[in-house]
């Protein structure tokens, strides 16, 4: 099935033998002129890239404090080095997270420190040549940005803000990754990821209502473009055409409908997912989260809602006030954002919801925190509500769960190894031995537990898992959306019995 070796299943915490150079030119497909200009970057390599790389590296120190202190702060202690899903799927040092950040550092120590410009080989500075470029490319794209070494780092560095640090600039000398900038230009021209038109978005909402229908009796909505409602959803477009997404996206229409609860899609906005946070483009973070506002206010919404995805509830809840912002035109009652979680988590406290917890039989749950909710974000009212409330809501509509061991959930969680922009076929290799460490923890519990099905909140990890799972001996099936488990548990008033 793969024409590269797939790793075997160690006991974890396990320290892999050391493969200099294992992952060397495994990296992404260039982004060409297409992908590249509507982002307002160069469509190709500039002339005089070594000199304007510098430059942007040097706007960027300026800029941004945190970036000079995480290049300033490491002292190589090595908590960090066995913590990165890719070093212990693919053995290469080069994807230990300290060896990962050291790429840029000493680029940074050549050109922006005393040292460093007076005696280089003492302070283990280079200068920026094309194989360092090249190596750049290869390696910080071999980086979910899941920030799992920050949490074990004494000193806190974020090697994802690294690792955006390196694409932008990369970005802006005309050097970027196909996959990322392709999906941007799209939601620029369209709307969404997919390119997905109006016309074509419509009918396939229009065809997910007649199978609710047919299911269950009762004609539940999903209104796309509806003025003067209560809820914009924004959501990730996986959520319109792919399994197991679509069965979220019909939990969340379900529980809208059982509350009673107007709300729209937007085609304008109909895309969650903000992968300028990928790429370490601001600017495009930033235009991409206008979109959501934009549509708020033509449509005369009360308040939004965000689906299951992981990067888009980061952006959403650390950005988007700031990015898009102010959202005074919404009701104040309700907080800017709402994951679509924690609205049914409080459906499911006030009990307006009616449950069959019996509907979700036939598995035994685990769970899988996707890294850009576990570590980068909050949900609810209370300290570690990101952990809580997909769980309960889990229970709540379950009868069976169990948890993953402690050491691969909550903030230590494991990437699903597609996250950061690497969600694409040239970097399948990567992406099986990313997710090592992961299909051990479910490995774990298929066998003590009887685990029978994986839920997850993010669009992303649910395509990787759906993807990669085979090859570790799962699957397809065996993932599951956590509005899916809703969706079959949930009681309509007026269905079928």
């Amino acid at each position: 099935m793969a024409d590269f070796d797939v790793p075997d299943f160690r006991p974890y915490p396990f320290v892999p033998e050391l493969k200099p150079d294992a992952m060397k030119g495994k990296g992404p497909f260039i982004a060409k002129p297409v992908h590249q200009e509507p982002l307002g970057f160069p469509g190709e390599l500039v002339d005089n890239w070594e000199e304007k790389a510098i430059e942007k590296m040097g706007d960027m120190l300026k800029k941004y404090r945190s970036f000079r202190v995480y290049l300033d702060t490491c002292v190589r202690c090595g908590a960090c080095t066995d913590k990165c899903h890719y070093f212990i799927g693919t053995n290469d040092p080069k994807n230990m997270p300290v060896a990962r950040q050291d790429l840029l550092r000493s680029v940074y120590r050549r050109y922006f420190t005393l040292a460093g410009k007076f005696f280089p080989k003492l302070v283990g500075a280079r200068d920026l040549t094309r194989d360092v470029l090249d190596e750049w490319y290869n390696y910080y794209h071999q980086c979910s940005q899941c920030r799992r070494c920050s949490v074990f780092c004494p000193y806190g560095i974020d090697t994802a803000d690294i690792s955006m640090a390196a694409r932008e600039i990369m970005d802006s000398i005309g050097h970027g990754q196909k996959y990322c900038n392709e999906i941007i230009a799209k939601v620029f021209k369209i709307g969404n990821n997919l390119g997905l038109p109006e016309r074509a978005l419509r009918d396939t909402l229009n065809g997910l209502e007649e199978d609710m229908e047919d299911d269950t009796g009762v004609a539940v909505k999903i209104p796309l473009d509806e003025k003067g409602v209560d809820v914009l959803l924004v959501t990730p477009s996986a959520d319109f055409f792919a399994e197991p997404h679509i069965d979220g996206l019909m939990g969340y229409a379900k529980v809208f409908h059982q509350a009673g609860i107007s709300w729209t899609v937007s085609s304008y906005a109909s895309e969650a997912a903000n992968f300028g946070l990928f790429i370490g483009s601001y600017e495009n973070m930033r235009n991409i989260s206008q979109r959501i506002r934009t549509a708020a206010l033509e449509l005369g919404v009360k308040r939004i809602i965000f689906g299951e995805c992981g990067h888009a509830w980061r952006v959403a809840y650390s950005y988007l006030n700031t990015f898009a912002g102010p959202f005074d035109f919404l009701d104040p009652k309700y907080p800017v954002p709402q994951h679509i979680c924690e609205f049914t988590y409080d459906l499911l406290q006030k009990n307006v919801l009616k449950i069959d917890k019996s509907a979700n039989d036939d598995m035994v749950l685990t769970f899988h925190d996707s890294c850009n909710v576990a570590r980068a974000t909050r949900m609810g009212n209370f300290p570690g509500g990101q952990f809580v409330i997909p769980r309960e809501v889990i229970k709540a509509v379950c009868n069976n769960y169990v948890d993953m061991p402690a050491d691969t959930i909550h903030d230590q969680t494991f990437c699903c190894g597609g996250g950061g922009g690497l969600l694409t076929d040239d970097l399948m290799e990567l992406r099986v031995k990313g997710a090592l460490p992961r299909m051990e923890a479910l490995k774990h519990v298929v066998e003590e537990h009887g685990v029978t099905h994986m839920a997850a909140i993010c669009a992303i990890c649910k395509s990787q898992f759906t993807k990669i799972i085979p090859y570790y001996g799962f699957q397809m099936d065996q993932i599951v959306s956590v509005h899916q488990l809703v969706s079959n548990a949930i009681v309509l008033d007026g269905g079928e019995v």
